[in-house]
C-alpha cells in the first residue's frame, strides 16, 4: 500500500498554485519596518491591514494533488505604527498554529499535508479506494497525534485559511471545516480556538454564559464547523453565522451578541437547526440583512455518500437547481424556499431589506429581501483551482433549466416578502465583466449600500483553464444604486439579461465622470489580491476613501516562472473615488503569495481586544521530548521505533 507516489504520473508541468506567486512561502517576520514612496492617508494611523490564505508547510512532493482552496493558514498583515516623525508602515506574517500544523512541523517524515487536497476529492478521476486511503491516512495521522510521543494532538481539523474579522474584542481568523480561531492584533500570533463563548488562552472571566458551537454529543464536532464568511451587524456588532455539516438537518444557524454593546438586549441562538435542506452542500457563503438571512441550497454537493453513488464527494449537478432559504433573523424556523436556475454562488457581496409600514398594525415590515452575489454558470472555478478538468455532464441527466455561458458575474436578486407566495420578483447581472472577490465599506454592510469593489480579469474568466491560474489585474468599483435604477427602467431579460453589457477594455476607454463602473487596471505583468475599503475620517461620500491590496510584480520571476528569495510584494493604497491614482506603495520585506480574504483592522478595534492569559508556540525541539520520553523505559523505545516507521510508511 502506498500513500505517496500515487501522483508521480502527473504532468512534469508545475501545478498552476504552487507556482510563481502561488508558491507557499515559509519565512516568517515579526513587525518590521517597511519603507513606502507617496503618502499614508492619516485614517490609516494605528490600524492594520490583514490577509489570509493557504500557505502548506508540508510541501515536499510538488507532483501531489493540490488545490487554491488547500494549505495551513497563513495571515500577512502591515500595521500602520503612529510614530513621532508620522506613520511607519510595518509588515508581519506568520502561520496560524492550528492543531493540524502544530502536528505536521513535529512530523517531519510527512511529504503531504495530513488533510486530502480539495482536488482529490473533486477530481471525477479520483477512485473510490484513493479517496478512501487519504481519509484513512488522515484519521490514522489524527489518531497518532492522541498517543504516546505526539507533541501535538489533533482535536480540530481546520487550517483556518479562508478569512479574517473582528467580533466583540477578538480577530478571528476563519475556514469551514473548523470553528473561528482567535489571533492577536498587530503581531498576529495564535491565541486560540473560540467556541461561541470564549477563546482558548483567555482569562476564564472572558467566558460568556450559553451554549458552544456544536453542543454535546459524538457528533457535536460537525456543528462546530463554521463557515468562513461570518457577518458582523455594523449596528448591533452581532455575529451571525452558520454551521454546515454532512448529517441532517445539515445546517446550523449561531448568533452571537457583543458583549460591548451593553445598550442592547439582543437574543443568542446558537446550533439552531434551518429545515428544508435534504443533502449535505459545499456552502460557503450566506446574506445577511439587518432583519434577515438568506440560506443558499446549491447544486453544489460536499457529501461523502457520493462515493456510493460512483460520484466524487464534491460534485456539482448542472441539472438541479439552485433554492434560496430566506428567513427572520431570529427565526429560521420560517424559512421561505424559491427554487430557479442551477448556478454556484462563492461569495455575496451585501445583502438588504427594503421596508413599508403596515397600515393594519402601523408597524414597519420587510418587504423584500435584495441581495448581490457572484454568480458562476458552472462550478468551473472548483475544479480548475485544482488544475482539474471538469467532469462532462451525463446526457442522461434531464435537465430542468437552459444552458448558460460560462460566466462570473456581479448578480442582483430580489426575494419579495410581501406575499404568501415564495418568489424571485428580480434575478441578472449588473455587469458583463467577471466579478469575484466582492466588498464594501463596513458600515454599509446590511444597508443599501450604493458601492461594492471587486476583483476582475481583462483576459479571461475566474473559471480559468487548465494549467492556468486566475491572476487579479483590475480592481472594480460597482455603482451598483445607479445599474439597479437603471434596470427599473428598462428591466433586463430575468436570468440572463445583464445591465451594462461593456467589457474591461470597453470600460477602461469612458471618459465619463459618472461612470456606474470604474476599474483600477493594474500595469501589464502587475497582480492584485483582494482589496478592502477603508473611509476618509471626514469623508463626503459613501466611496470617499481608499481601498488596500497586496501587488505583485511577476518580472521577478526566472524564466521557469519560479519566485526567488528575492522577490518581493507591495500593498497598493488606492483612492477609492476614481480608481485611478496610487497615493502610496508600501515596499514589503518579502512577497505575500496570492492568497484569499483580509480585512481592515482600526486602531479602536486593536486598542480594545479582549485580554488574553496564553498563547500558541511552535513546539520544543524534538529532541528533547525524544530524551524525556527514553526514561520511560524499553517499552517506550520499541513504541517510538513502531510510530516511527507507521509514519515513514504512510507519508
Amino acid at each position: 500500500m502506498t500513500f505517496v507516489n500515487e501522483q508521480q504520473s502527473r504532468s512534469e508541468k508545475p501545478h498552476p498554485y504552487l507556482h510563481g506567486n502561488f508558491a507557499p512561502i515559509h519565512k516568517v517576520q515579526p513587525l518590521t519596518p517597511c519603507t513606502y514612496a507617496g503618502s499614508i492617508p492619516d485614517e490609516l494611523a494605528g490600524g492594520e491591514y490583514v490577509r489570509n490564505g493557504g500557505n502548506p508547510v508540508t510541501n515536499e512532493d510538488l507532483g501531489r494533488d493540490a488545490h487554491w482552496f488547500d494549505g495551513d493558514g497563513m495571515l500577512s498583515g502591515v500595521a500602520f505604527r503612529r510614530t513621532e516623525n508620522g506613520i511607519q508602515p510595518e509588515f508581519v506574517n506568520a502561520y496560524l498554529l492550528t492543531d493540524a500544523y502544530l502536528s505536521s512541523v513535529t512530523t517531519p517524515s510527512l511529504r503531504l499535508p495530513i488533510l486530502p487536497s480539495i482536488a482529490t476529492l473533486v477530481n471525477p478521476a479520483s477512485t473510490l479506494s484513493r479517496i478512501i486511503l487519504r481519509i484513512f491516512r488522515t484519521l490514522l495521522l489524527a489518531l497518532l497525534s492522541h498517543l504516546s510521543g505526539s507533541q501535538q494532538a489533533i482535536k480540530k481539523i481546520s487550517v483556518a485559511n479562508t478569512g479574517v474579522l473582528y467580533h466583540d474584542g477578538r480577530a478571528l481568523a476563519t475556514c469551514e471545516s473548523g470553528p473561528p480561531l482567535r489571533v492577536s492584533l498587530p503581531g498576529l500570533e495564535t491565541i486560540g480556538w473560540f467556541d461561541g463563548c470564549k477563546a482558548e488562552g483567555e482569562p476564564i472571566t472572558e467566558a460568556i454564559p450559553g451554549d458552544v458551537f456544536g453542543g454535546e454529543g459524538v457528533l457535536s464536532f460537525m456543528k462546530e464547523w463554521t463557515t468562513a464568511h461570518p457577518r458582523v451587524d455594523p449596528r448591533t456588532k452581532e455575529l451571525i453565522l452558520f454551521h454546515s455539516t454532512f448529517l441532517a438537518p445539515f445546517v446550523y444557524y449561531s448568533i452571537i451578541p457583543s458583549t460591548q454593546n451593553s445598550s442592547l438586549t439582543q437574543p443568542r441562538i446558537v446550533n439552531a437547526a434551518v429545515p428544508g435542506i435534504k443533502s449535505a452542500k459545499m456552502m460557503h457563503d450566506f446574506g445577511v440583512s439587518f432583519t434577515h438571512t438568506v440560506i443558499m441550497d446549491l447544486p453544489l454537493s460536499l457529501d461523502p455518500r457520493n462515493l456510493a453513488r460512483n460520484e466524487p464527494v464534491v460534485s456539482y449537478d448542472p441539472a438541479g437547481r439552485s433554492r434560496f432559504g430566506v428567513f427572520p433573523r431570529w427565526n429560521p424556523e420560517a424559512v421561505r424556499w424559491v427554487d430557479t436556475n442551477p448556478c454556484c454562488i462563492f461569495h455575496t457581496a451585501n445583502t438588504w431589506d427594503e421596508v413599508s409600514i403596515n397600515p393594519l398594525t402601523n408597524t414597519m415590515e420587510t418587504t423584500a429581501v435584495n441581495m448581490l452575489a457572484c454568480r458562476l454558470t458552472s462550478a468551473s472555478l472548483v475544479f480548475s483551482a485544482g488544475d482539474v478538468a471538469a467532469p462532462i455532464p451525463r446526457p442522461s441527466r434531464k435537465v430542468t433549466y437552459p444552458a448558460e455561458e460560462e460566466q462570473c458575474r456581479l448578480y442582483y436578486y430580489r426575494f419579495d416578502m410581501s406575499g404568501s407566495e415564495n418568489k424571485i420578483s428580480h434575478q441578472f447581472s449588473l455587469t458583463a465583466i467577471p466579478f469575484e472577490f466582492p466588498s464594501l465599506r463596513d458600515d454599509a454592510s446590511m444597508s443599501n449600500a450604493r458601492y461594492i469593489y471587486g476583483c476582475s480579469v481583462s483576459d479571461s474568466t475566474f473559471g480559468a483553464a487548465l494549467g492556468r491560474a486566475v491572476k487579479i489585474d483590475s480592481l472594480v468599483k460597482v455603482d451598483t444604486t445607479a445599474l439597479i435604477d437603471r434596470a427599473a427602467q428598462s428591466p433586463p431579460i430575468p436570468l440572463s439579461g445583464c445591465v451594462d453589457t461593456r467589457t474591461v477594455p470597453e470600460i477602461l476607454s469612458s471618459h465619463d465622470p459618472s461612470d456606474p463602473i470604474k476599474i483600477f487596471k493594474l500595469p501589464p505583468g502587475f497582480y492584485a489580491q483582494e482589496s478592502r475599503f477603508v473611509p476618509r475620517q471626514d469623508g463626503t461620500s459613501e466611496d470617499d476613501g481608499w481601498i488596500l491590496s497586496y501587488v505583485f510584480d511577476e518580472s521577478q520571476l526566472d524564466c521557469n516562472g519560479n519566485a526567488g528569495p528575492s522577490a518581493k510584494s507591495e500593498l497598493w493604497i488606492i483612492d477609492a473615488r476614481e480608481m485611478r491614482e496610487v497615493v502610496c506603495r508600501v515596499h514589503l520585506p518579502q512577497r505575500v503569495p496570492y492568497g484569499l480574504h483580509g480585512n481592515w483592522f482600526s486602531e479602536e478595534e486593536i486598542l480594545s481586544q479582549r485580554p488574553i492569559e496564553t498563547i500558541r508556540h511552535l513546539p520544543v525541539p524534538r529532541g528533547k521530548v525524544l530524551n524525556e520520553l527514553d526514561d520511560q523505559g524499553v517499552w517506550m523505545e520499541a513504541w517510538m521505533g513502531v510510530r516511527k516507521w507507521v509514519l515513514e510508511t504512510i507519508g
